[in-house]
């Protein structure tokens, strides 16, 4: 990916690189359901982050990573599928997740 120009107004360069990944984290529910399920941290707002990292925390965490800003709308895409077939039985290790999101990480 090539480095930013410069600084976002009123930002930093840094600030820059971090706005061109999203952070997500593929977990599973604790209790009774036990499904699969992704969170999209940097996608979190004040309304939700509170109770989203709180479910995050409770769960068992499967896989994490940071997305590509240019590759979002696919990458979600394919951890929708993931997390179907994860849900529906199928046995994915971490490995697996990282071959199938490598095209579109960070």
């Amino acid at each position: 990916m090539p480095e930013p120009l410069g600084p976002a107004p009123g930002g930093t360069v840094a600030a820059t690189r971090a706005a061109a990944k999203v952070m997500f984290e593929i977990y599973r529910e604790g209790g009774y359901n036990r499904a699969y399920r992704v969170v999209y941290f940097t996608e979190l707002n004040d309304h939700n982050r509170e109770t989203e990292f709180n479910r995050a925390m409770a769960g068992e965490h499967v896989y994490d990573g940071f997305i590509r800003e240019d590759a979002r709308k696919d990458a979600k895409v394919v951890v929708r599928d993931l997390l179907s077939r994860l849900n529906d039985g199928e046995e994915l290790t971490p490995d697996d997740l990282q071959r199938s999101l490598e095209p579109y990480l960070a």
